[in-house]
């Protein structure tokens, strides 16, 4: 299903009664560690001891709980983790994660870093009252073309002895569906020249992946072609014979505002799966 919101208000007040009672949890606090290390051993590079690592906000003495891994943006060359507050004391594991940047990392080292993270948080989920069984992945702008990246090409968790297939959703906020055009310009292609190949989540459509929520800015207001990629996305995973996919793009909101009413999405997104995987 492909739809239009004209205005965040509206998004809001759809989502106000299934999410305003549930907001803070009744009785529960939340804590809340920082820069736990998601990739440990021998042979880290500096890079990789800086950059990997992640904070986790959890409900305590929950069991159970839904298990949202985020990544923030920054075209792959900025920015920093943080727990979104529209994400905090939802009775929720909030996983917000670092990764690698160019230039001093190259492709595919931030797919790489990513799938680790949100191994982490199937390998940890219930050590923070999480379940494996209720993990989504969501990320704005880069961080949702790790997203995609990470639940649509299967190599990556597969190196870490998961199946992207149980992820329980991706919900990629404006992220690139072609190959990111940071990657694209580590192999001199410029950045108005689209391409599509293994590192384009659009190549590793399948009917099988995990439940999409694709979310989009308005299509006069975000990043160049980044509304029409996202809506090529979608009608690509709906050609392959996948059931579970939406598109909804807000109107009125560039690519940096639409995270705003993209957050209530996420969160109905989130409890509506789990509220669904709870009566089986």
């Amino acid at each position: 299903m492909r739809r239009t919101f004209t205005l965040a208000l509206t998004v809001l007040a759809l989502l106000a009664p299934a999410g305003a009672a549930q907001d803070k949890q009744p009785g529960a606090s939340h804590k809340t560690e920082k820069d736990v290390p998601y990739r440990t051993g021998g042979g880290l590079t500096d890079a990789m001891r800086e950059r990997c690592k992640l904070d986790v906000h959890y409900p305590v003495g929950a069991t159970g709980a839904p298990v949202v891994v985020w990544f923030h943006g920054g075209g792959l060359v900025a920015g920093s983790k943080a727990v979104p507050a529209a994400l905090a004391n939802k009775g929720f594991v909030v996983v917000a994660a670092n990764y690698r940047l160019a230039p001093k990392a190259k492709s595919p080292e931030y797919v790489e870093d990513a799938a680790a993270a949100v191994a982490w948080a199937f390998d940890n989920a219930e050590t923070y009252g999480g379940s494996r069984k209720l993990v989504f992945v969501s990320g704005h702008s880069a961080g949702g073309y790790l997203t995609s990246m990470v639940g649509l090409d299967k190599r990556w968790l597969k190196a870490h002895k998961i199946d992207a297939d149980d992820i329980a959703g991706l919900v990629p906020f404006s992220g690139q569906s072609v190959t990111h055009f940071t990657v694209r310009a580590e192999r001199g292609i410029e950045k108005t020249r689209p391409v599509i190949d293994d590192m384009a989540p659009l190549y590793h459509v399948r009917k099988d992946a995990p439940p999409v929520l694709l979310l989009s800015g308005d299509r006069n207001k975000e990043m160049t072609g980044r509304y029409e990629e996202t809506a090529y996305f979608w009608r690509m995973l709906k050609e392959v014979g996948h059931k579970d996919v939406e598109l909804l793009e807000l109107q009125g909101y560039d690519h940096g505002g639409m995270a705003e009413p993209g957050f209530p999405l996420l969160v109905r997104f989130v409890r509506d799966r789990a509220k669904a995987a709870a009566a089986k």
